[in-house]
């Protein structure tokens, strides 16, 4: 099975990464959050899986459309 691809849907920063690789996910749970605009935007799993790489780091700034994790 091919890993999933998690992208950000906007530009903005990620402000709490909830679920660390390794982690387990179940699909429209959030694995972390972006900050734009003073929002909180959760970024959630398409489907079940586990987080096999995390990209990001808290802190770090996004572009839209940039890959942030990978589901396996």
């Amino acid at each position: 099975m091919a890993d999933t691809v998690i992208r950000s849907e906007i530009a903005g920063k990620v402000w709490k990464i909830e679920v660390p690789a390794g982690g387990r996910v179940a699909a429209d749970e959030p694995i972390l959050i972006l900050e734009s605009m003073k929002m909180e935007i959760p970024v959630n799993a398409p489907v079940d899986g586990t987080v096999t790489e995390i990209l990001v780091a808290e802190g770090d700034t996004v572009a839209e459309d940039q890959i942030l994790a990978r589901l396996g």
